[in-house]
């Protein structure tokens, strides 16, 4: 019944064959052309299909990556040719796209749009057992693909690079190049227009012959992407993953990778590093805690005991870590509160408590704003002291302040608030780590005490001088202290006091304030206002330096008597301190004869005492110096340290320049919301007056020496070819442990030097466990961005002469 069943149906069947027939051949001739058209459009660049053939899936991404690959090889040509053509002139270090891959640096958050673009690529597959002649072909192209990549695209753009070099340095003139004529400073080569330029890597390269086309791939293996895109990191996967289309290549470069590796665990086991072992633990200041030094003392009458006492060698030790540790609190909370375990000090908080210095908090340690003048806040008392003195104009007439006896400087902290810079001073330890919670808030200050020896500062670059119950002895022998202030005060600044021989009238408080009185007049210092603050209870007297010298030639006795005519006021680093005052400079053209232009004004000016006569740093007449400076570094800001190192800014509050010029770092950077000290050297030209001019502030220091600060003062180094010029005089690495005791964890240090200094400092970074952000070589000249890590070795040195 089955058969016949079956052939009923196959005879209803042949009734209808031939439309049958001509139905199927149809549908298969369809599926056939959409099964054609299904594998032609896999192989167009951009789209992705699943196949489940594994070897058509390998064709397919071959000849993908080698259309987008050629595409983008393309679309640079075009951007570079287009790039040549722009005016201008590219200047060392500007870090434009060129210049700065975007896998050359790391961003905080660690990820980055090539880092996107990579995870988007599908994974390679597998290879297959045996070579098809497509995919010979196609590895044959993917090598020529490799080469252009790496070699003709860099040096095409180097090539124009060099091109527009050549042009500038034929068609301009020494006064307007700043960058040629600090390299020639620094004793740099400048580029011929013909070598090949900007090799951007993660290490910096040494060698000066040029590289073969051979060499250039096999250095893609080992470095990063010169200038990568979509389809070339994809490629750049390929390479160094083995497939068996670059077995060749792959493995010379894993040979040279070994070798790389072998040399480089050699360099860092030249570098050793031990932990501090010291009474003063994580809080340890070299020439601060020095108790060799101090133990020699005749006296400590004069606070000798809390001034600068250096060890003959400087330690090489790294500082250890308060336990419990973290990132610090941001500005501007941080004004409010920090973590406790990152200064767990509560001694200041138990004796200063009732006077809103600082209290403890659970986790943290928190600061009303108060302080011993000012219990109910700072900004209360800092607008009452301009409702006393409107021509004090906080922000605008005065700009720059010393605050003598800070305490946790709350008043420098607050006048943030009105567009003022403070620069605090208290002596170490006389209130437990007060300098450390100004640093730890986010407030300048510095651990000094006036004892013998001038401050490290210029003469006559304070627009305010500031000492709220500082129980300084101001009026003792022959007024010696406050003839420093006089030193460091401009010709018609304030000096503003607050204390209790004002407003009280204790025998002891009457008697000083009658030498005050004397004092002052003999000074000539014009009493201004002598005012009482009804809400703290407080009485404040304003003084005013005269600006010229007609009260002191009329002056019926001669003491205090004017300084010796070689006596010179900007001589400040370990020059003891003299009872004597300096004549007002009267000459329009001597710094001191006027006051600065208001605030904002006075950043961007070279100062009207700077004479085209005067040669400036590099060369050219100092106004056209200071200005040409100024532009340097705000291109460098803007094109490179604001995009190119992967900083996040909001993290970065205390900044320090270690070799400033003329301050053009910290202008550039004016509109952040940070604050630069800015440094310079004793043995640099003496520049720090310009800084002051311009509403900036700084220091003078010798970098073989300790920096006068806590560990972990600052977010951020800036070091302009200082290694260099440190390591021809002293102790580098002493340097190095020193930039790591101020460095914050997860701080970073930009440092810009010649190509062995960056390459021997990379190394060291390295051996600290240290990570190294970026790294840039050019013309002999690099580059170094690293960020400090929490590590710190197990193994302890102890530090013979060292206190807490």
């Amino acid at each position: 019944m089955a058969l016949g069943k079956y052939s009923r149906v196959d005879g209803r069947k042949s009734s209808s064959g031939y439309c049958s027939t001509v139905t199927i051949v149809v549908f298969v001739a369809l599926c056939l052309v959409g099964l054609w058209m299904m594998t032609s459009s896999s192989v167009v660049p951009g789209q992705t299909t699943d196949v489940s053939q594994e070897n058509k899936s390998q064709e397919r991404t071959s000849v993908t990556e080698i259309n987008a690959e050629s595409k983008n090889d393309a679309t640079s040509n075009e951007e570079t040719n287009a790039a040549s053509e722009d005016e201008g002139k590219q200047k060392q270090f500007e870090d434009n796209p060129g210049d700065l891959p975007e896998d050359a640096t790391k961003g905080d958050s660690n990820v980055n749009a090539n880092q996107v673009e990579k995870n988007d690529v599908p994974e390679e597959t597998e290879k297959t057992t045996e070579e098809k002649p497509e995919e010979k072909l196609g590895d044959e192209k993917k090598d020529e693909v490799e080469d252009k990549g790496d070699g003709s695209k860099g040096d095409l753009e180097d090539g124009e690079k060099s091109k527009v070099d050549g042009e500038s340095e034929a068609g301009e003139t020494k006064e307007n190049s700043l960058d040629s004529e600090k390299k020639s400073e620094e004793d740099i080569v400048k580029p011929d227009g013909e070598k090949e330029d900007g090799q951007i890597e993660e290490k910096v390269e040494k060698e000066k012959d040029e590289k073969s086309e051979n060499d250039s791939t096999e250095k893609k293996d080992k470095t990063s992407e010169v200038f990568p895109s979509g389809a070339q990191s994809e490629l750049s996967d390929e390479t160094t993953t083995e497939n068996g289309s670059f077995s060749t290549q792959a493995a010379e470069s894993k040979n040279e990778k070994e070798a790389q590796k072998s040399s480089e665990s050699e360099e860092q086991s030249k570098y050793s590093w031990k932990l501090c072992k010291t009474t003063a633990g994580p809080d340890y200041i070299p020439c601060l805690d020095n108790l060799q030094a101090i133990r020699k003392l005749s006296s400590t009458k004069h606070y000798e005991h809390r001034e600068r006492h250096c060890p003959e060698n400087p330690p090489t030790c790294l500082v250890p870590l308060p336990e419990g540790y973290q990132r610090p609190i941001e500005w501007p909370t941080s004004r409010e509160k920090i973590w406790y375990h990152n200064v767990p000090h509560t001694k200041l908080a138990e004796i200063k408590g009732h006077q809103n210095w600082v209290k403890v908090s659970g986790e943290y340690l928190t600061f009303p704003g108060g302080g011993t003048q000012f219990k109910h806040g700072a900004l209360h008392y800092i607008d009452f002291i301009q409702q006393s003195v409107p021509d004090i104009a906080w922000g605008k007439r005065s700009r720059v302040v010393l605050d003598v006896g800070c305490g946790v400087a709350s008043f420098g902290g607050f006048l943030f608030d009105r567009d003022v810079l403070t620069m605090s001073l208290a002596p170490k330890d006389e209130h437990e780590a007060q300098v450390q919670f100004a640093l730890e808030r986010g407030i300048p200050a510095i651990s000094a005490v006036m004892g013998t020896s001038r401050l490290p500062y210029p003469g006559r670059v304070f627009d305010i001088v500031h000492c709220a119950r500082c129980r300084v002895p101001w009026h003792i022998e022959g007024g010696k202290l406050l003839l420093e202030l006089n030193r460091l005060l401009r010709p018609g600044g304030f000096f503003v006091w607050s204390a209790t021989p004002i407003y009280q009238k204790l025998p002891e408080d009457v008697e000083i304030w009658e030498a005050m009185k004397k004092l002052t007049k003999a000074m000539c210092w014009e009493v201004v206002s002598i005012t009482k603050d009804r809400v703290n209870g407080v009485g404040v007297a304003v003084y005013r330096k005269p600006m010229t010298n007609e009260c002191y030639e009329q002056r019926s006795k001669s003491d205090p008597p004017l300084c010796q005519e070689s006596d010179d006021p900007n001589a400040a680093w370990n020059v003891p301190l003299q009872a004597c005052m300096h004549k007002i400079p009267v000459a329009s053209t001597e710094r001191g004869s006027q006051f600065p232009e208001q605030w904002p004004e006075r950043v961007g000016k070279a100062p009207y005492w700077l004479s085209n006569t005067e040669v400036g740093v590099y060369g050219k007449p100092a106004p056209e110096d200071f200005v040409a400076d100024y532009e340097h570094w705000k291109r460098v800001v803007k094109n490179s340290y604001l995009k190119g190192l992967g900083i996040d800014w909001s993290n970065v509050r205390n900044v320090m320049d270690m070799r400033a010029v003329y301050g053009g770092l910290a202008a550039a950077m004016r509109e952040l919301n940070i604050w630069v000290m800015n440094v310079v050297n004793i043995d640099a030209p003496d520049t720090l007056p310009v800084v002051y001019e311009r509403g900036l502030f700084g220091i003078y220091h010798d970098w073989c020496e300790s920096f006068s600060t806590y560990p972990r003062s600052y977010d951020l180094l800036h070091a302009d070819h200082l290694f260099s010029k440190i390591k021809k005089k002293c102790n580098m690495m002493a340097l190095v442990a020193e930039v790591d005791r101020i460095l914050r964890p997860e701080g970073k240090i930009i440092v810009r030097d010649n190509v062995e200094v960056i390459s021997e400092l990379e190394a060291i970074f390295k051996s600290m466990q240290w990570d190294i952000r970026m790294a840039y070589s050019k013309d002999k000249e690099g580059l170094l961005c690293a960020k400090k890590t929490s590590w710190r070795p197990k193994e302890e040195e102890e530090v013979k002469y060292a206190i807490a």
